[in-house]
């Protein structure tokens, strides 16, 4: 427990003091975030915020992750470095992304093909070396590897190969929806923090209840949830509205790896999509949005994704945001309460497996 108070508060200190500098250096050097023109009129006033924020969020839960090993206990596993090696590899293709946006001064970045070429070769990495030096279990999950373990129909081994294009699938998944979530001060940060609780809950459990949930490095993996969680924290300080600064693709993209790469190896990635509801939501809005337009000629939406609808609709930033909010809090409390009410349903382990 101490080690994940040291990876939160580090992660947080880190993200909070870096962001303000960063701040300050973009400023300085008029790196600022281009709006584009087709957005609501009222987010126009926020050209030229600082963006590239996500740097500071990369850095904060690096660092936690880093200084929450000081304690014995608590020994570097490959699991929890393929995880943030995972976080800082979307963090570069976004910060690739951000800079030409800046160079350019227009809201076009990397191509789509780019942007999807650069988080392959990083989803693919860290499913091969994941599946390769780690003993990540390879079923189908929900709650846990053996969740499907009783049906014939769900029960499903991808096998290694397998297991990797599931794990790219949801990588991609995972990173497109924290992005398009983030439209918004503070949004997808303040969102992305209940996510990251979830996943620390999760974790902490499975290491006290080795025998049920079979993840050898459940405590470092709930470290990296924990530093991440500090780190979006620090960093929201200075995104909370109005914000100073954007975190930009590179900030999306990386935490939305992470929750895909924790999701992956705590055998939780069918209850990925419960933990971020609000994410969901937000790429099933855009989709149902071009659909439509491209199917009917008529748009659902008046402006996708749906936080934009509401806005456009006469709901104050804060308001969508702060709602928001509340939708990603009780998403998070329901993926805990399944999680743990399949715990109750499960026999009592062996003593010998306690901790």
């Amino acid at each position: 427990m101490i080690a994940l108070l040291i990876a939160g508060s580090i992660g947080l200190s880190v993200s909070l003091v870096s962001s303000r500098y960063l701040i300050q250096w973009l400023k300085a050097h008029r790196v600022g975030q281009p709006i584009r023109e087709e957005g609501p009129r009222g987010h126009h006033t926020k050209a030229g915020t600082p963006t590239m924020g996500g740097i500071a969020v990369v850095i904060g839960g690096v660092a936690g992750y880093a200084v929450a090993h000081i304690r014995s206990r608590v020994v570097f596993t490959r699991s929890g470095i393929f995880v943030l090696l995972l976080v800082v590899g979307a963090g570069l293709v976004g910060f690739a992304d951000d800079w030409i946006k800046v160079k350019r001064e227009r809201n076009l970045g990397l191509s789509k093909r780019m942007k999807i070429l650069g988080l392959l070769i990083v989803a693919i990495g860290f499913g091969t070396a994941t599946v390769k030096y780690t003993g990540v279990h390879t079923e189908l999950s929900f709650t846990r590897y053996s969740s499907f373990s009783g049906s014939q129909l769900l029960h499903i081994n991808f096998g290694k190969i397998g297991w990797v294009i599931w794990c790219v699938v949801l990588i991609l998944a995972s990173t497109n929806g924290v992005n398009l979530t983030d439209g918004l001060d503070g949004l997808a940060a303040g969102s992305s923090l209940f996510a990251f609780i979830a996943f620390t809950v999760i974790g902490f459990w499975a290491f006290r209840n080795p025998c049920i949930y079979g993840v050898p490095h459940a405590l470092d993996l709930a470290v990296v949830s924990a530093a991440m969680l500090g780190a979006c924290c620090g960093f929201l300080w200075w995104n909370a509205p109005p914000a100073r600064i954007f975190m930009g693709d590179t900030g999306s993209l990386a935490i939305g790896a992470a929750l895909a790469g924790l999701a992956l190896t705590l055998s939780t990635a069918l209850l990925l999509p419960v933990v971020g509801a609000l994410f969901v939501v937000e790429t099933v809005s855009v989709v149902l949005q071009v659909s439509s337009f491209r199917l009917f000629g008529r748009r659902i939406f008046r402006m996708a994704p749906i936080h934009h609808h509401y806005e456009l609709r006469g709901w104050p930033e804060t308001t969508v945001i702060v709602r928001f909010w509340i939708i990603a809090g009780l998403a998070t409390a329901l993926a805990l309460g399944m999680f743990y009410a399949d715990f109750t349903r499960l026999p009592v382990p062996p003593l010998s497996c306690g901790r």
